[in-house]
């Protein structure tokens, strides 16, 4: 198993993907990126986005709402504070949390909250725009 990187997407539910993958790209805090086999140790915050997973020639997608990973040379886990797979994602619910994300940014009574709501709205419509 040269060059592959265990995997482990873990939510407050449940155990979602445990394999040993290619690459996988997350959602980091600074942005996007991407993890093979031999990175470097690092713990990072997630923001809203999005997983992919490459293993064996397939790419599988998760839609995260923040968490953490843990990466190192052989091994990434993910605790995600919501994950769903992209093919289960209901779009008119994504469609409400743009909504809701965007009524907190007007609503945000300061500029720390203000970024914070604007940040998850361009996150979210990033995720629907890779429907």
């Amino acid at each position: 198993m040269a060059n592959k990187i265990a995997f482990d997407l873990v939510s407050p539910e449940k155990l979602l993907l445990s394999a040993q993958a290619d690459m996988v790209t997350v959602p980091g805090t600074e942005g996007y990126m991407g993890v093979m086999a031999g990175h470097a140790p690092i713990v990072t915050t997630l923001r809203a986005g999005m997983i992919d997973v490459n293993a064996d020639g397939r790419d599988d997608r998760y839609f995260i709402r923040g968490g953490f990973a843990e990466i190192g040379p052989a091994k990434i886990t993910v605790l995600a504070e919501e994950a769903v797979p992209m093919t289960e994602l209901d779009l008119a619910v994504l469609d409400q949390r743009i909504k809701d994300a965007q009524e907190d940014e007007l609503a945000a009574e300061n500029d720390a909250d203000r970024l914070r709501a604007a940040q998850l709205v361009d996150d979210l419509k990033l995720v629907r725009a890779a429907f």
